[in-house]
């Protein structure tokens, strides 16, 4: 299993980490409001002071934000920082084309690993597992990151 940082519990985010946790999976996460970390600390998600205590040491890593400028500051302020080499890199954010694009073409240049999956389906169908997933990206990093993308797709963990 892996070690998996997600950043960003929201109303989507929380019940896919949730998920990911229920599969086996360690997952520690980060988000800027404290009632979000405490919900899902109460149903077993491991919790991160700041973006960097997430990622760090993370074998893969899950953002799920509000908007591009959130996505851009989040991994060239914090996560190129500290993920250990070879860190798959999965945001989940539906943004805008240049801050996927600037995110992405940074990952590059680290050397990282990423996919871009925007997602589709709503809380419940986070909270249900049953999400679809728009994955773009280098066909090895997708292929990667599709068995995580499974247990969001098609989860029986969350009902």
């Amino acid at each position: 299993m892996s070690r998996i940082g997600f950043i960003g519990i929201g109303n989507m985010g929380a019940p896919m980490a949730c998920n990911l946790n229920n599969a086996g999976h360690e997952v520690v996460a980060y988000d800027l409001l404290q009632e979000n970390l405490d919900q899902i600390a109460a149903r077993g998600v491991k919790i991160a002071d700041s973006p960097a205590a997430a990622v760090a040491g993370a074998d893969v890593l899950f953002t799920m934000l509000p908007g591009g400028s959130q996505v851009e500051s989040v991994y060239l302020s914090h996560v190129f920082r500290v993920a250990k080499p070879g860190t798959l890199m999965i945001d989940c954010s539906t943004i805008d084309i240049e801050s996927c694009r600037t995110v992405h073409d940074a990952a590059a240049s680290y050397r990282f690993p990423m996919v871009d999956a925007p997602v589709s389906g709503g809380v419940s169908g986070a909270t249900a597992g049953s999400l679809t997933f728009m994955a773009g990206g280098e066909q090895e990093s997708v292929s990667s990151a599709l068995p995580l993308l499974e247990i969001l797709v098609s989860s029986d963990i969350g009902k």
